[in-house]
């Protein structure tokens, strides 16, 4: 498949235009299970930004064009064999730089400091004391009995601590404002550089003045402004699109999820009736999904919708496969050849103007670890794809409009463009859909009791306003059945599980603490509304170790 650079993809060395990803931040990955965040929080405040593996190449650090950069937490002690170093590039740059965590030990061995491992290790909840005064930390204060007014002299901040180092003595140049009883150096400032290095993290919620101090290094001190707003992106995106795209035809393949649904909102904004959505119903979605997705697209918004029934294609490749692994690819590769069929059609019959563009709902975390993936610094993470393995003589160019977006970015994209809340809100749902939600072999029947007892759920979370406070929640059929008793009678049917877990970032997640009542409501309802069921249990598995999906 032939391809062009997807759509604000990378950046150019060359003079440009001032856009609104003009003042950025660079972040440097070293490893960190919160570097996402770091660049997240960096986004909600207004401000552009990227993030690169600590090895990256001396040359895009100086293309990049950073007003500031941010260095990351990390696993390793700077004293390892093997462990990650600063490139010395970073400080040509002459920008401000905060070292977080790890980043701040690096940087200070790197200036002569010193950095040995901490007699208590400090993981959790901590109380920093401010004890001398500096741009980054000046006003913060979370103790209200503070009697200074003027200065954040002595001021306390409740902060995150996760770390096995510590720096015991500041590099030369550089002043400790802030300190805790086991970590005497928990901020240290070189204010005629702009260098700070905190050994807390910031990006999380848990410190609890961590959003304003990323938005004094990001605005204050490296003179950023706040132009990275969801209106701001969607013009832009918007002019890019139909710059790039000019008067040719563009297909994408539309799940309903929320990634292809705000493509398809944007596309539609930026090139109208030149776009084709395919909608492929696998007859693994939820209940009525397929109707509701053509409802608001080819009804509500105008958009051109061709769908797709496929559901006898996918259950008939499926029939006796019970391996999840197996599934996946099954279904992945029906999807593949149902698309590319769909697509040569609309190709072939757009009034004399083929298809020249393939749009896809690629988001920016998943660059971020295709990225891990291919420069091995991670051990167990797939290469995120959204249409891959499409045939060659489709001969479609790319465009990724999301490709720079985390996915809370994309939500307010699409609540921008119009898009039905309830759309945008909605849980994550897997791309083999039911496929992985029916555990071994899938069949329609096993389908459709699983979208019933899915839709009780849903129904049930919603009018308890449990579904806004759950980041996923769904039901499985466990292919197991249990006795159970109605009226008189004995049953032998189904077991159903539910699943519903409480992440910021999916990477782990606790089991929702969902009130008994409910959960009883919940089982009542599928064991008295569905016939095939005859029990219902509760997942009290938390990630890790268990997944949040069960296969």
């Amino acid at each position: 498949m032939s391809t062009t650079t997807p759509i604000a993809a990378t950046v150019s060395s060359t003079p440009h235009t001032p856009t609104i990803k003009q003042d950025r931040i660079l972040i440097i990955d070293f490893g960190s299970q919160y570097s996402q965040l770091i660049a997240r929080r960096v986004r909600e405040a207004g401000v552009f930004c990227e993030m690169y593996p600590y090895d990256i190449d001396t040359d895009r650090i100086k293309d990049f064009g950073a007003k500031g950069v941010i260095l990351s937490g990390g696993p390793e002690s700077v004293h390892g064999k093997h462990s990650p170093k600063i490139n010395p590039a970073l400080f040509d740059l002459d920008v401000p730089i905060l070292g977080i965590c790890y980043g701040m030990q690096a940087m200070a061995d790197y200036f002569g400091g010193q950095v040995h491992a901490s007699e208590v290790h400090e993981f959790g909840a901590a109380t920093i004391e401010v004890t001398g005064d500096s741009t980054l930390l000046a006003g913060l204060n979370d103790d209200i009995h503070s009697p200074k007014q003027n200065s954040n002299a002595h001021s306390h901040l409740d902060v995150w601590m996760s770390h096995g180092d510590k720096v015991i003595a500041a590099p030369a140049g550089f002043k400790v404002v802030a300190q805790t009883p086991s970590c005497p150096i928990a901020v240290m400032v070189n204010e005629d550089k702009h260098y700070y290095g905190i050994q807390f993290h910031p990006e999380v919620t848990h410190t609890l003045q961590g959003q304003a101090l990323l938005s004094r290094f990001v605005h204050t001190i490296s003179g950023c402004a706040g132009d990275w707003t969801p209106d701001n992106i969607v013009d832009m995106r918007v002019a890019q699109l139909k710059a790039e795209v000019g008067d040719k035809q563009v297909l994408l393949g539309l799940s309903g999820g929320v990634d292809s649904s705000v493509v398809a909102a944007l596309l539609h904004k930026a090139i109208g009736k030149q776009l084709t959505c395919v909608f492929v119903d696998n007859g693994l979605l939820r209940l009525h999904e397929g109707d509701q997705v053509m409802q608001v697209f080819a009804e509500n918004m105008g958009v051109k919708v061709i769908r797709v029934d496929a559901e006898a294609q996918f259950l008939s490749a499926l029939s006796g496969v019970a391996d999840p692994e197996a599934k996946r690819k099954i279904i992945g590769k029906t999807f593949i050849d149902v698309f590319a069929d769909a697509a040569r059609e609309v190709s072939a019959g757009s009034d004399g103007k083929p298809v020249e563009y393939l749009a896809q709902g690629t988001i920016y975390p998943d660059v971020i670890e295709s990225a891990k993936s291919h420069q091995g610094k991670a051990h167990v993470i797939k290469s995120h794809h959204n249409v891959g393995g499409l045939p060659d003589d489709l001969a479609f160019k790319l465009i990724e409009p999301l490709r720079d977006l985390f996915k809370d970015e994309v939500r307010k994209l699409g609540l921008t463009l119009g898009l039905p809340a309830k759309m945008i809100n909605r849980h994550p749902f897997p791309g083999p859909g039911l496929g992985v939600r029916i555990l071994g072999e899938v069949t329609k029947d096993y389908a459709d009791i699983l979208r019933e007892a899915d839709a009780i759920f849903m129904q049930e979370l919603e009018r308890s306003g449990w579904y806004a406070k759950t980041a996923q929640a769904f039901a499985v059929f466990t292919a197991v059945k249990s006795v159970g008793v109605v009226g008189d009678g004995r049953r032998y049917a189904w077991v159903i599980a539910l699943r519903a877990v409480e992440t910021v970032d999916f990477m782990t997640a606790r089991f929702a603490h969902l009130p008994y009542e409910l959960i009883e409501t919940v089982s009542n309802r599928i064991m008295n509304e569905i016939a095939d069921v005859s029990r219902v249990t509760y997942d009290v598995s938390s990630k890790p170790p268990a997944t949040i999906e069960w296969e």
